[in-house]
């Protein structure tokens, strides 16, 4: 069964998102999604010593709805500042130069928008923990037009899908019955929240993946956390 995921490009996102990868044949950066404020595109939070603290990119000045691919990176040099923070966070961890090997990968290339640089993000997060699919697609260049679920269901169409997996936001706005019609089953992760060793204090699966790589890193344990099944539309709207 084909299974595609669809999601707007989150900063060195939470285990959560892996795992909705980790269920696609394809997964698609909904890159020309709009940008707002205060949401994950930009920011993630990590577990400190002092709690869990926000790790945000600066931006350029940003205009009324425009979309993530034409959010534009502050100049200053913001990356090493973020490098030497995450160090400082899990200079204990054991597998704490993996994960900074993984962020300078991200760094190391100009992004030429927030879309893009998020997308690479997750990408890299996918290929450190060997989930990536074979197939990512963009859909800035898809050429669909639409918003919303009917936008949804046809890139969902365009690719072939027979299932669609998404997070529990989906809830609020897709058209279940639609996708029921066009023969592709609507399934929502039905998050585990596995605990795995972390520093700093009482689990929290609530921050950046960037930490399960820290503590974890390509070991067993990190199979088993990356691990959450998925629940029928229907069972989940009960």
């Amino acid at each position: 069964m084909k299974t595609v995921v669809i999601s707007q490009p989150m900063y060195f996102p939470w285990v959560g998102l892996l795992e909705q990868m980790r269920h696609a044949d394809v997964f698609v950066h909904l890159d020309d999604a709009q940008f707002s404020k205060g949401s994950f595109f930009n920011r993630v939070k990590i577990k400190t010593a002092e709690g869990t603290p926000w790790l945000t990119v600066p931006l350029a000045e940003t205009k009324l709805g425009q979309s993530l691919n034409e959010t534009q990176l502050a100049k200053h040099n913001w990356r090493r500042k973020q490098l030497v923070t995450l160090r400082q966070a899990y200079s204990a961890a054991p597998h704490v130069e993996e994960t900074l090997g993984l962020v300078e990968s991200v760094f190391e290339i100009e992004h030429e928008s927030l879309g893009a640089l998020s997308a690479a993000s997750v990408e890299a997060l996918g290929g450190f923990f060997d989930i990536a699919p074979a197939e990512m697609q963009w859909s800035s260049a898809m050429a669909i037009e639409g918003t919303g679920s009917a936008r949804v269901l046809a890139i969902c169409e365009a690719l072939g899908a027979e299932r669609y997996v998404t997070g529990h936001g989906a809830r609020e706005y897709l058209d279940h019955e639609s996708f029921e019609a066009a023969g592709v089953r609507v399934e929502y992760l039905d998050y585990e929240k596995r605990e795995y060793p972390q520093l700093h204090g009482a689990f929290t699966p609530f921050v950046s993946a960037l930490d399960l790589a820290a503590n974890c890193g390509r070991t067993n344990a990190m199979r088993e956390v990356i691990a959450s099944g998925t629940v029928y539309w229907k069972d989940f709207a009960r």
